[in-house]
């Protein structure tokens, strides 16, 4: 079997605003149309982008819980350097740094 991930489906409590930031805030082009699941290319693999409830339902589990959800993803750079130019290609679409986009902002950490 090869060593590789095609799809990483993040379930969201609200999915148009989760599209606003992939698309309007970092500037990703969607690849499909249907309203219910929102998928993206990302190198050589797919994030997909789908309801909680709905991803839970097809897993027949619980959609509600609290704490950690064990995932995290990330994106790596070589410098400081390209964290901020990183940062400087991303825009809220609100304006400024508040919003969905703020938040991300908020969780870079620099080394």
């Amino acid at each position: 079997m090869d060593q590789r991930i095609s799809v990483i489906t993040l379930g969201v409590a609200e999915l148009a605003r989760s599209r606003q930031f992939y698309e309007d805030g970092l500037g990703w082009i969607r690849g499909n149309t249907e309203d219910e699941i929102a998928f993206y290319q990302v190198g050589g693999m797919v994030l997909a982008l789908f309801s909680r409830a709905a991803l839970a339902a097809d897993a027949k589990l619980e959609s509600e819980g609290t704490g950690f959800a064990g995932i995290a993803l990330a994106y790596n750079v070589a410098s400081r350097e390209e964290v901020d130019a990183v940062l400087a290609e991303g825009h809220d679409p609100q304006g400024g740094r508040g919003g969905v986009l703020g938040r991300l902002f908020r969780l870079f950490r620099r080394s």
